[in-house]
């Protein structure tokens, strides 16, 4: 059984407008985590102060980062056409989706899973449905949160745990999965790239 977590840090909540600042993702293999891709981004502008008491991702640590557009082809890489989960997917996938399709850049290929809509029915009566809330009502083993790639790392356990509470595995039930979140199947844009267009002056 195989398939991707990840998680974005952002200046903020609005796609388009705000900037990605972290990006980490981590593959499991046979309910281990196996592989990681993970990276502070320069968003090209401040990060703001409340953003920052968040995740604690300050201007000085990102920058000498690499900008979004060089890091959408790896990461696309990474996923390739893994099953993926985050937790409040399309919060993270919008975000992606606005710099994929700016950039015209490679995307994963494979559908996304959201944990949050997934956990409000597998884990009724909890207090609310926050990434953390789950991490320490389930006693996952955890640090600090609102880092990418320790988040992903939470979503990905989370997930295991999901299965395990349905007694499910992935082989022949990810329509199953997709139906229990509620919501359409979720997939990144998937942009061709056309010669490139030379104007004369």
């Amino acid at each position: 059984m195989e398939f991707i977590a990840f998680d974005v840090e952002t200046t903020g909540i609005v796609p388009g407008v705000d900037q990605i600042v972290e990006i980490g993702a981590v593959r499991f293999l046979d309910g281990k985590p196996e592989s990681v891709f993970s990276t502070l981004v320069n968003p090209g502008r401040s990060i703001p102060a409340e953003a920052s008491r968040v995740n604690g991702i300050t201007d000085e640590m990102v920058s000498s980062k690499p900008t979004i557009d060089r890091l959408l082809d790896p990461f696309a890489d990474f996923c390739n056409d893994g099953i993926i989960v985050a937790h409040n997917a399309p919060f993270d996938v919008q975000f992606l989706t606005a710099d994929i399709k700016k950039h015209s850049s490679k995307a994963p290929r494979g559908v996304i899973l959201d944990t949050c809509a997934m956990a409000r029915k597998i884990f009724p009566g909890l207090p609310n449905y926050k990434l953390g809330t789950l991490v320490h009502s389930l006693k996952i083993e955890s640090g600090r949160f609102h880092r990418a790639e320790e988040d992903a790392s939470y979503c990905g356990f989370l997930f295991l745990r999901m299965l395990e509470k349905m007694s499910i595995d992935l082989t022949g039930s990810l329509e199953n999965l997709i139906a229990l979140s509620g919501k359409k199947e979720l997939r990144f844009p998937q942009i061709t790239r056309g010669p490139l267009q030379l104007s004369l002056l």
